[in-house]
């Protein structure tokens, strides 16, 4: 993910700072020290960033991470039911058609009535592409293959969905491989036709800091009201493109995580800095959560741990909900510190292979088998055999899963003691369930109090 490096320096900082014996001031310029090389190597602009360090007397250490000109909304947002303009700008390569298919979609799944125009005439395949991906997320597109001028469609198309009623409008132009004044006369042409109630601008992650000149150009034609920063998947290197982007004054609203329509993640610079801290981002966990899995079945499984009964079904509907919310390392990064330990170990292709074999597994499973507590009952091995079969895998797969099945449910275990009341989860008894290093991670009992109101 974006800054995975930065994120890893880091936490690895904070783990020897919170493994020394005493913690001295020595022992917090060497955190700091090593926390301003990661920022270096992952080309933070130190200018925007500011660490302070709250020592008090129980050694207790807070760090605050404040990334200045990083917050802020776009000059616009849309509403629904009410019609607007959204107008994608920036160069070519740069992910502007997938992001606004992604974006369409985003709002569309959040209730809006959207649809696209492919105004880009410039570059052969521009609207094969767009019908392609459009159609795949079933978004309305207008475009032509026999206009040229850029203008005509976007007008044509813009009033063609106004009249039918939409109430997003995404405009899609067209790129060069570098900045050029044929470029920005095009923008400027159609940012007065079109009259954009907003313009994003779309950057590649990985240009580092050379994105300050990209962003300061486009802004200059088409007074650029938000970013998006895309391919941050793979940038080692993305805090300059956030640095840079940042300085321009324009907020950075939306993170390109992957080429799946689903990675795509809201900006907050809050979870963001929690996540690079290791505490995890709850409230988007939780929404990602709210988006794949039915809310009386999410009741139904808070429900079944809080009571201690963890079976290898409720592992296979956690299983099966981790796989429809994106990429596996992406969501396991929203939970915090031991998070990670309630999927298989290893990288993301790695884990993905590990979890359709544990789901072809317990696929043949009986009902019995998988809704019991009892942790015996598979120690049969005329069991173990038949599931084997059943499944076309080894024996030795079968007694895989079942490891993996106590190991988590070992990790779920944390959350056997919790109590529900009339208003929801107890706070307090929560708070002396978890072991005391995760409670800290999460950031304490207003941290927990916090989870408990928005898991409703």
């Amino acid at each position: 993910m974006v800054l995975g490096e930065l994120s890893g320096g880091i936490v690895r900082a904070l783990a020897n700072m919170s493994n020394a014996t005493i913690v001295d001031q020595k022992v917090v310029t060497g955190c700091l020290d090593e926390i301003s090389r990661a920022l270096m190597q992952a080309d933070v602009s130190m200018d925007l960033l500011k660490i302070k360090v709250l020592l008090n007397r129980s050694q207790n250490i807070s760090f605050h991470f404040l990334l200045q000109r990083y917050t802020g909304k776009p000059s616009f947002t849309p509403e629904k039911g009410k019609p607007s303009v959204i107008m994608f700008v920036g160069l070519q390569g740069s992910g502007k058609t997938t992001s606004c298919i992604k974006y369409a979609y985003y709002h569309k799944k959040k209730g809006f009535k959207p649809a696209i125009v492919c105004a880009d005439t410039f570059r052969a395949g521009a609207f094969d592409q767009l019908k392609q991906g459009a159609t795949k997320a079933m978004i309305p597109f207008f475009g032509s293959y026999e206009e040229s001028d850029p203008v005509k469609v976007a007008l044509e198309g813009v009033e063609t969905f106004k009249k039918e009623n939409f109430d997003l409008i995404i405009v899609d132009t067209s790129g060069r491989h570098q900045q050029e004044a044929s470029l920005f006369e095009e923008m400027r042409q159609l940012a007065e036709a079109t009259k954009p109630d907003l313009v994003i601008f779309v950057m590649d992650s990985s240009i580092g800091q050379s994105a300050f000149d990209q962003a300061q150009a486009f802004n200059r034609s088409v007074s650029v009201g938000a970013v998006i920063i895309t391919k941050t998947e793979g940038a080692a290197k993305g805090g300059g493109a956030l640095s840079a982007v940042a300085a321009t004054k324009s907020p950075v609203i939306f993170l390109g995580t992957g080429e799946r329509m689903d990675d795509f993640e809201i900006f907050d610079v809050k979870p963001f800095v929690s996540r690079l801290l290791g505490i995890g981002d709850w409230s988007g966990f939780l929404e990602k959560i709210h988006d794949v899995v039915p809310m009386d079945h999410q009741s139904e499984l808070l429900q079944k741990v809080s009571k201690g009964k963890f079976t290898l079904r409720t592992m296979q509907e956690q299983y099966q909900s981790m796989l429809n919310m994106g990429p596996m390392n992406q969501v396991l990064s929203m939970l915090p510190g031991s998070g990670d330990k309630l999927m298989p170990k290893g990288g993301e292709k790695e884990r993905q292979s590990k979890i359709k074999v544990y789901m072809s597994i317990m696929d043949s499973m009986t009902n019995e088998e998988l809704d019991s507590t009892n942790p015996k009952i598979m120690n049969d091995t005329s069991r173990i055999m038949r599931v084997a079969r059943g499944s076309g895998r080894q024996p030795k797969d079968v007694m895989d899963l079942l490891a993996e099945y106590k190991r988590v449910a070992k990790v779920w275990g944390m959350v056997k003691g919790f109590k529900t009341c009339k208003k929801g989860l107890n706070a307090q008894h929560m708070s002396k369930v978890l072991p005391a290093h995760l409670l800290n991670q999460m950031g304490g009992m207003g941290a927990i109090q916090n989870l408990i109101k928005q898991m409703g």
